[in-house]
């Protein structure tokens, strides 16, 4: 099973270049499956149902969530409604939606989702580790032929982000961070046979800060106060990961990161 996971989408124009660049993108990895982190894609902060429904029309089989789901109250009966969306696992009870979800699509084996959050300077959550202990245990039981499970960890640390690896590693099949926009260059397979990257990056602007425009951005560090931050225009990068997966164990075979410059 091959799988592409594309980086946080980020506002109208991330939208537009995942519209832009997506089936080539697939052709090109000869990915069975896409997931994307969804949670920046409306006006870069949240995710509203229209655009949710847009980016699964595209062929996204799944998006994942993270700190910004909520925000479009449009999208919480969706959450609900519509088992390619994900959000954050480790939220309080009472949140609408799921943050495990498994996906059967046609010719390949059981795919589960996993979606957890951080807590390393992120808003209060519950433990994403043993959240994830409690549900993978659960999954086992109620589903024991669900080998691969790709998780989206959507995080600040660096260090939490490694170390949800090193803990799931031989339990999953991928553990793919997101939330900082910025991919990083580590991407390998674990010794137990975990796909990782700390980060998988955004799609979105390529010369803004972290895909909105700068200006408002500098006069926030400049002078400490309050900006609305908008995203920004010109050229997108588009970055994810590839990676492959043995069907009847789960492990991972590869992975290599994806960055492409759109114009």
């Amino acid at each position: 099973m091959r799988i592409l996971f594309l980086g946080d989408i980020v506002g109208r124009p991330g939208r537009a270049a995942v519209k832009k660049r997506l089936a080539a993108l697939r052709a090109d990895c000869a990915a069975d499956v896409v997931l994307a982190n969804g949670e920046n894609a409306s006006g870069g902060i949240g995710l509203s149902a229209k655009n949710a429904r847009e980016l699964l029309h595209l062929g996204i089989d799944a998006l994942t969530g993270g700190n910004h789901t909520f925000k479009c109250p449009d999208l919480h009966p969706l959450l609900d409604a519509e088992p390619r969306l994900l959000r954050p696992a480790n939220l309080p009870p009472g949140a609408p939606g799921a943050g495990l979800r498994v996906l059967r699509l046609p010719g390949l084996a059981p795919l589960a989702v996993l979606n957890l959050q951080g807590r390393t300077f992120m808003a209060p959550a519950d433990c994403p580790f043993r959240t994830a202990d409690a549900l993978l245990a659960a999954l086992a039981e109620s589903d024991p032929d669900v080998r691969c499970v790709v998780a989206d960890f959507h995080a600040e640390a660096t260090s939490e982000k490694q170390a949800l690896g090193w803990h799931l590693d031989g339990r999953v099949s991928a553990v793919l961070g997101t939330h900082t926009h910025v991919q990083t260059s580590d991407a390998r397979v674990l010794p137990g046979g975990t796909a990782y990257l700390t980060d998988l990056g955004m799609c979105g602007p390529r010369d803004g800060c972290l895909g909105m425009k700068r200006a408002p951005i500098l006069r926030l560090f400049l002078t400490g106060l309050p900006a609305r931050f908008e995203p920004a225009t010109g050229p997108c990068v588009l970055q994810g990961a590839c990676f492959e997966l043995d069907e009847s164990t789960g492990r991972a075979v590869s992975v290599r990161p994806v960055n492409e410059e759109i114009a």
